[in-house]
């Protein structure tokens, strides 16, 4: 495109995304877009040029947030998109969950963007310091922010990331207190707060859409609905960033096909035996490795490979029966 044929666009960024609109904010004001077959897919976070008879044209974008569909179908869900960092949001009570911590460093990693785990509801946890040093753990260099969502003091060490032109999004669970910590940070009540539920203290949905809201130090603030299940894209090398300490191991040991399991020679084994290395850790690298394994097996495959494991089983059930029946 050239500089002549811009003066006819108009820039614009998607704030809101429903199924049949997108709502754009550009400089004279909000504006709503109607989703056509011709449309872009576009997600909050993208920027648009929108041109006459509302052409728009989709910018590429620095970084972008998805996971894979529910449906399982191959295809990918966007979340967000020209992401500067991400606030991972955990409440410090009986939700607190290190395998879902490290799912969400792998969607960082695999989105491009900086994380941030900002560890919520931190007045009213006993094991304060247990738990900021288990998620430290997990990455030496990664900040890891204890608050009390509701005291403006408390958020106030997130502000070096919420300066003019950056734009952060929420991830978390429903109920750690993301409504909570967008109130605080916008200083206005602009989200609906719930409470959790006493029995398990995991949250209720109070987000049901993605948000966009601007912080008064400048920033842009994306708030998603909570979500307790991510199955990542097909990316095996985000996973291994997030797991820089079992990428290490494994390139150390002695044959490079190592399955670690009884090989020699092998440093996961090694690691595992002296505790240097977390078996939680360990089996949830394996999982999502597992994950990622089936991500980039097409639908087909998957069906095969299933129709297969359902024969087999039948075969293994067969033969169970006829030696109980010799018995």
């Amino acid at each position: 495109m050239t500089l002549d044929q811009i003066e006819h666009y108009v820039p614009a960024r998607v704030i809101e995304q429903h199924r049949s609109e997108l709502v754009l904010a550009t400089e004279k004001g909000a504006i709503t877009l109607l989703v056509r077959p011709s449309t872009p897919k576009a997600t909050v976070g993208d920027w648009l040029l929108i041109g006459q008879d509302n052409q728009c044209l989709l910018l590429d974008r620095h970084s972008l947030f998805q996971r894979r569909a529910v449906a399982n179908d191959g295809t990918n869900q966007l979340i967000a998109a020209n992401v500067d960092t991400a606030f991972i949001v955990c409440s410090m009570n009986e939700d607190f969950n290190l395998n879902r911590i490290e799912r969400y460093l792998a969607l960082c990693r695999q989105a491009n963007v900086q994380a941030v785990v900002v560890m919520s509801k931190a007045d009213l946890c006993e094991q304060h310091d247990d738990m900021l040093a288990s998620v430290q753990r997990l990455d030496a260099m990664l900040p890891v922010i204890p608050v009390n969502g509701l005291d403006t003091d408390s958020v106030s060490v997130l502000h070096p990331w919420c300066a003019e032109g950056q734009t952060i999004v929420l991830l978390g669970s429903s109920g750690v207190g993301k409504s909570t910590l967008v109130n605080t940070l916008c200083g206005a009540n602009v989200q609906l707060t719930s409470g959790i539920r006493e029995d398990d203290a995991k949250g209720r949905h109070t987000t049901t859409s993605r948000s966009v809201h601007l912080i008064p130090a400048g920033g842009l603030l994306i708030d998603v609905p909570g979500m307790r299940e991510i199955q990542l894209s097909s990316d095996d090398d985000a996973v291994r960033e997030a797991f820089t300490d079992i990428a290490s191991l494994v390139s150390e040991c002695r044959f490079t096909d190592c399955q670690h399991q009884t090989e020699p020679g092998c440093q996961i084994l090694k690691a595992l035996e002296c505790g240097t290395l977390d078996t939680r850790r360990w089996h949830n690298y394996l999982k999502l490795m597992r994950e990622q394994e089936r991500a980039n097996q097409t639908v087909a495959q998957q069906r095969a490979k299933f129709r297969t494991q359902k024969k087999l089983n039948k075969v293994t059930n067969l033969e169970i029966n006829r030696l109980k029946q010799r018995e």
